[in-house]
């Protein structure tokens, strides 16, 4: 899924001024830059991330990008944790939304019947409530295990919608987007909840979006794409910088 910064200033070490920042950036596509015009590879990284720019904001910091479109709880686990240590000042991670089927929703939502995309949300809800909460405390504890020491950052995922806003030529409609609006809600509510249990800081992007999303006149998120895909439903990069530039 990249998530830009929405709001979040990344907060360096105290020695950041004159000391290098170990930084790790963790998580999906919304970390990874999918959605972004330079995003490539099989993991969709970008220089035009946020974990990107922020590096290239703050020339004490040098980046580990372990991001990668369509990664689990789990993947992260299993296979970005490397690049942690205890010398790591600073980690973000978006993750969670593959684990309650993203994608899928958002497919059938937006191609499916309504009493499909009611389902598929049903079971996505089901699933933020039942398996997410766990899946996440294991990630979290895993990246405290290996990074004892820095600053822990877990970014929400944004609202996709304006209600009001519909998109040309049809689009899904305004019950239907407020349905995924609200499993938004839903997945943010259980993120910020396990990020305080783990004593790590929850970044809620949810705000800074507001009035940006699928279809306004100034949309941060891209609508379906038929040509690339992937893109669709994701962070387009028009408001990274100035996300980057608050902090």
């Amino acid at each position: 899924m990249s998530v830009l910064l929405a709001g979040l200033c990344l907060q360096e070490p105290a020695a950041a001024a004159t000391t290098t920042v170990d930084y790790v950036a963790l998580g999906d596509s919304y970390s990874a830059g999918v959605g972004t015009p330079d995003a490539a590879g099989s993991c969709g990284q970008s220089p035009s991330s946020y974990p990107s720019l922020w590096a290239i904001n703050h020339p004490a910091a040098v980046l580990h990008l372990a991001a990668c479109g369509g990664a689990t709880t789990d993947n992260v686990r299993t296979s970005q944790l490397t690049s942690l240590t205890a010398d790591t000042d600073l980690v973000s991670i978006t993750a969670g939304g593959n684990d309650v089927g993203f994608s899928p929703t958002l497919s059938v939502c937006t191609a499916g019947t309504d009493a499909a995309c009611q389902q598929q949300v049903a079971a996505a809800r089901t699933a933020i409530a039942q398996i997410l909460p766990a899946k996440l405390d294991a990630t979290y504890q895993a990246i405290r295990q290996k990074a004892p020491n820095a600053t822990v950052v877990v970014l929400g995922y944004p609202r996709l919608f304006d209600i009001a806003a519909s998109c040309p030529g049809g689009g899904l409609s305004a019950a239907r987007r407020q349905l995924l609006n609200d499993t938004a809600d839903s997945l943010a509510a259980v993120t910020a909840d396990r990020v305080k249990a783990a004593g790590f800081t929850f970044a809620d992007t949810r705000p800074l979006f507001t009035g940006h999303g699928v279809c306004t006149t100034v949309a941060w998120i891209n609508n379906v794409s038929a040509t690339r895909p992937a893109d669709s439903y994701h962070p387009n990069g028009v408001a990274t910088p100035r996300c980057i530039s608050r902090c």
